[in-house]
């Protein structure tokens, strides 16, 4: 199944995405509040269908408006070392998003004037079904509700301006999280399913996620021991080489462009970029 978070009239809502329509499954008495909230009471699979729209008549949010975490993992792929430099460390590198950065498909990724570096990095992103402590590898399978698609838009000068990267990666509207929430049985293999970018139509990046050098299931057991996870937490798995700020010459972003995130049959998440007013 595929469900999305979008806005009618102004109203937010939830549903399951069927093709090029969109089923609202939030409107009934009793229904959960959100997406989120349907995850963590696993009611997503007998809530009752509602009003149907088509796609282009509602604005689709991120997947999860409103997480409790959102963990990213950087460094993930060994041609993203490389190209930055730094040494493979033991263990993954975790830094922290802020869910009031988050954009969905189709809304616009915002330029900052202090800012000439603007930089794509399209990831696929785990979303959290059920949660724990502590979860071995093995059983972390059993905690993901579905993938979506990322692309966690950076802040290059920002971003080193020290040693660590929260100011870089915090900017408002640079975190594009979507189309849908892809259930994992949907997908057959999740490791063949390529990471691509593209920004105005040019493939800048392309690596299947079984390149990872630490895999998801990993990621959620290393997560998990330092942090409790919850329903609907968002794990964004790390970028691929590519990125533009390695490039010779560097490639950014800039108002005007128009970026496209694609991780195999979950989807293509599409953004434009605009200067910040």
């Amino acid at each position: 199944m595929r469900y999305v978070s979008f806005t009618r009239n102004g109203a937010a809502a939830y549903g399951r995405l069927d093709g090029d329509t969109v089923v609202d499954l939030s409107a009934r008495a009793g229904a959960p509040a959100d997406l989120k909230a349907a995850i963590a009471a696993d009611a997503l699979a007998g809530l009752a269908d509602g009003a149907r729209y088509s796609v282009a008549d509602v604005a689709l949010l991120p997947v999860i408006p409103n997480p409790d975490k959102i963990l990213c993992v950087g460094l993930n792929y060994a041609t993203h070392v490389a190209e930055t430099g730094r040494e493979q460390k033991a263990h993954p590198a975790i830094f922290h998003r802020w869910a009031d950065t988050l954009i969905g498909d189709g809304a616009a990724l915002v330029c900052p004037p202090e800012s000439t570096r603007f930089d794509y990095e399209g990831e696929l992103a785990v979303v959290i079904g059920k949660g724990g402590r502590r979860i071995r590898a093995e059983d972390a399978a059993a905690h993901i509700a579905g993938y979506a698609v990322f692309n966690d838009a950076s802040v290059r000068d920002w971003q080193r301006h020290n040693i660590q990267f929260t100011p870089g990666k915090n900017f408002p509207a640079t975190g594009a999280f979507g189309p849908a929430l892809v259930t994992p049985d949907e997908i057959a293999d999740i490791g063949s399913q390529r990471v691509q970018t593209r920004l105005n139509g040019e493939l800048v990046q392309d690596q299947p996620v079984s390149d990872m050098i630490w895999d998801i299931a990993t990621v959620i057991a290393y997560c998990s021991t330092f942090t409790a996870l919850a329903p609907g937490d968002v794990i964004v798995t790390g970028t691929p080489g590519g990125v533009g700020d390695k490039r010779n010459p560097p490639l950014y972003m800039k108002a005007g462009d128009t970026v496209d995130v694609s991780v195999g049959i979950i989807g293509t998440l599409r953004n434009r970029v605009i200067a910040e007013a």
